[in-house]
C-alpha cells in the first residue's frame, strides 16, 4: 500500500506528512494487502484568512474494488485529517464487507441453497 501526500494551497510541513501517514496506517492497515493506494490531498481554501476551510480529501483505490473517496474540513487541519481517515476506516472496511458478501455469493452459486437431485432434504423430508 503506497501513501501519497499532497498540500495544495498551503505550506506543508515534515509534521503534517507524519500525522497524516500514522493516521492512516491507524485506520486502514489492517486491509494494506486489499489496498493499492490511498492519496491524501490537504488544502486551504480561504488562505491566510483563516475559518472552515481546511479540507483532507482522501482517496483509497482498492484492488479490484474500485476507489472509496472521503472529504473533511475544520478550521483546524489536523483534526480534518483524524476525522476524514477514521471515516476512511468504515467506508473502507464496508467495502470489503460488501465484496466478500458478492464474492461468497458467486462461489456458492446463488441462491445459496441448492439441494442436489435424489437427495432427500434434512428438514423436510422431501426428494
Amino acid at each position: 500500500m503506497r501513501i501519497s501526500v499532497r498540500a495544495l494551497g498551503m505550506e506543508s510541513t515534515q509534521a503534517i506528512h507524519e500525522h497524516v501517514e500514522r493516521r492512516v496506517l491507524f485506520a486502514v492497515g489492517r486491509f494494506s494487502a486489499r489496498l493499492e493506494e490511498v492519496s491524501v490531498r490537504l488544502g486551504d481554501a480561504n488562505g491566510p484568512r483563516g475559518g472552515t476551510d481546511k479540507t483532507c480529501r482522501v482517496v483509497a483505490s482498492l484492488s479490484g474494488a474500485g476507489q472509496v473517496v472521503v472529504e473533511d474540513s475544520d478550521a483546524d487541519l489536523y483534526v480534518a485529517v483524524d476525522r476524514a481517515t477514521s471515516r476512511l476506516g468504515r467506508a473502507v472496511a464496508r467495502a470489503v464487507d460488501r465484496r466478500r458478501e458478492t464474492q461468497g455469493r458467486r462461489d456458492l452459486g446463488w441462491p445459496a441453497f441448492r439441494p442436489t437431485l435424489g437427495a432427500r432434504h434434512p428438514v423436510f423430508g422431501m426428494e
